[in-house]
């Protein structure tokens, strides 16, 4: 019998871990990046490296992480952390994982529900605007 042994698959950003990752500056994970999100990162790193360590000290605290920021790159030394971003109407929770690098954290809270359309009331429809009236 040919013995199988089945490790996990090491997920990976753009052929680095996540450990290679994680010691990367800002800047120089912004070279790993598409386009605009680069560009962003690149324009925006003091605002993103400012986020980052206001986050850390919160985890530290054992203290939620509740933000406005929706333009925020999601940055490796984000991720494993559950953020509430807001969507204009409460504070949605995420829970960063590498899948989100180089997206906005916006993109995990909607801002617009999923509307489920019933059937028509009374008065809904031209056989029952009579029905509306009495």
């Amino acid at each position: 019998m040919v013995e199988e042994i089945h490790t996990k698959k090491q997920i990976t950003f753009r052929g680095k871990t996540l450990d290679e990752l994680q010691k990367l500056d800002v800047r120089e994970f912004a070279k790993l990046l598409k386009s605009r999100a680069r560009r962003n990162v690149l324009r925006n790193f003091q605002e993103i490296e400012k986020f980052v360590i206001r986050v850390k000290k919160k985890v530290s605290k054992n203290k939620q992480i509740k933000t406005h920021l929706r333009d925020i790159v999601v940055v490796p030394e984000l991720v494993g952390m559950k953020i509430q971003v807001h969507n204009g109407n409460k504070f949605f929770p995420i829970d960063v994982t590498i899948e989100m690098l180089g997206h906005r954290l916006g993109e995990f809270s909607l801002t617009r529900a999923k509307i489920n359309h019933s059937k028509a009331g009374v008065g809904g429809t031209k056989g029952t605007k009579s029905q509306a009236k009495h």
